[in-house]
């Protein structure tokens, strides 16, 4: 590799705010609100179909005779894996072609696999659909930020990405009730139905409010295959921090969501309606406040001009792992919920300075290829690997007369958010080098 290559991969092409997209395409006021408000039902209305199966899960193993690895394969490691490698040539269509159009056909796909998921008679039909329902999600995110590069001037996109974050535990906590509730109402299948004929409307309002988004102009920075390129700016050391940091980011969160609640009930008597309710509030509280937080916090701390975009969520996560530790051997139940709270926000707080700080390092017309690698980071191993652990060590202290034997187990959740703000902090000073 030449030096004048390997320059090329180190620094951004542009700043962010001084963007190379025409000026004319962004949109200011209440078209600007609209495509915020649009994007954040657009990625709530993602999570809901993609949690679903969750809450309705004993429903439809019990209406259709399937074993708990069955339900697993449905709502586990395949989907995860699918969603995970599909992003990324999801994202070359959105960065090389119009991210509207892979938008509203991603919202399509996955709402019709939704809703045909509740008419499926067998296993196979309903692993079918479910992988359908990833094979669209897999390009929210990545044509979502390109749409965001497109529309939203460069000031404003860090809050942009921090609204369109906030989907996530918007729609963790609507899937969760609204679904549960339906479930037990009218069935699963009507509510998988019904999902998916909401999403459809979701797919008109992602086509009409965001206006045209015309293609970029082949360039030499743009034509490049994409994968030659994807490899360029994983060996960037600014880019290939944050790459590490979300491998790690994966370790932590992933054994922070599936055992939190066994552990509370395990350890703290806590009954599931208690830890569901408290740990629930308190996870879509911080959710978020951690992404409209992190979003303007982002968007400020790029236009300081200092290039030092990721101290704040590394300071986070070191924290956090101090608080989450604490809490794995707090004397009181309510203390140990407490000392989670920091854990919680840091996840939600870290998304938009991750996907923000990525489409500075990556350049512009390379927004949605960078959001799918720090995706398939940390998509793949930590939600594969991360449980496992957990479980494994758990194992091992019960069967050793061990007290506390999950706890010692989550100790891989600090652990995991130590090694984050670590990766986090070289990678603040890389992208500061660069700037």
């Amino acid at each position: 590799m030449t030096e004048a290559t390997a320059q090329s991969i180190d620094r951004p092409r542009t700043s962010l705010l001084h963007s190379k997209y025409p000026q004319s395409e962004y949109v200011r006021g209440r078209r600007m609100a609209s495509i915020f408000i649009t994007l954040l039902l657009i990625n709530a209305f993602s999570q809901i179909d993609r949690i679903l199966p969750f809450i309705l899960a004993e429903s439809i193993k019990t209406d259709m005779g399937l074993s708990d690895t069955q339900i697993g394969l449905l709502t586990g490691l395949a989907f995860a894996v699918c969603y995970s490698l599909l992003s990324l040539p999801l994202a070359q269509a959105s960065d090389r072609g119009s991210p509207r159009f892979v938008l509203v056909s991603c919202i399509l796909l996955w709402s019709a696999m939704t809703a045909l998921g509740g008419f499926a008679a067998s296993f196979l039909l309903l692993a079918f659909t479910r992988f359908g329902v990833a094979f669209g999600e897999a390009g929210a995110v990545p044509a979502g930020h390109a749409l965001i590069a497109r529309k939203i001037r460069p000031e404003r996109r860090g809050l942009a990405i921090g609204l369109f974050a906030m989907g996530i535990p918007l729609g963790t906590m609507v899937g969760f009730a609204a679904g549960g509730a339906i479930g037990d109402t009218l069935g699963w299948r009507t509510t998988l139905i019904g999902a998916g004929a909401i999403g459809g409307l979701i797919a008109l309002l992602a086509f009409v409010v965001p206006g045209p988004t015309p293609t970029l102009a082949r360039t030499a920075a743009n034509s490049e295959p994409f994968l030659r390129s994807s490899r360029r700016l994983l060996a960037s050391p600014a880019f290939g921090w944050l790459f590490i940091g979300a491998i790690f980011l994966g370790f932590a969160a992933a054994p922070f969501y599936a055992f939190s609640a066994p552990f509370l009930i395990r350890t703290h008597g806590f009954s599931a309606s208690e830890v569901g309710l408290a740990f629930g509030l308190l996870q879509g509280l911080m959710g978020i406040t951690g992404t409209l937080l992190g979003g303007r916090w982002f968007d400020r701390a790029v236009s300081s001009g200092t290039g030092r975009v990721l101290g704040p969520p590394a300071i986070l996560f070191l924290i956090a792992s101090v608080t989450t530790s604490a809490a794995l051997f707090a004397p009181a139940g309510w203390l140990s919920i407490a000392l989670l709270v920091p854990g919680m926000l840091s996840f939600s707080f870290l998304l938009p300075w991750a996907f923000g700080s990525a489409h500075l390092v990556a350049g512009e017309g390379k927004q949605a290829q960078a959001s799918s690698l720090l995706m398939i980071g940390s998509g793949l191993l930590g939600p594969a690997l991360g449980p496992l652990i957990v479980g494994i060590v758990s194992d091992a202290v019960t069967a050793s007369q061990g007290p506390n034997g999950l706890g010692f187990g989550l100790l891989v959740v600090p652990i995991a958010s130590v090694l984050t703000g670590i990766a986090l902090l070289i990678a603040n000073r890389r992208i500061a080098a660069l700037l």
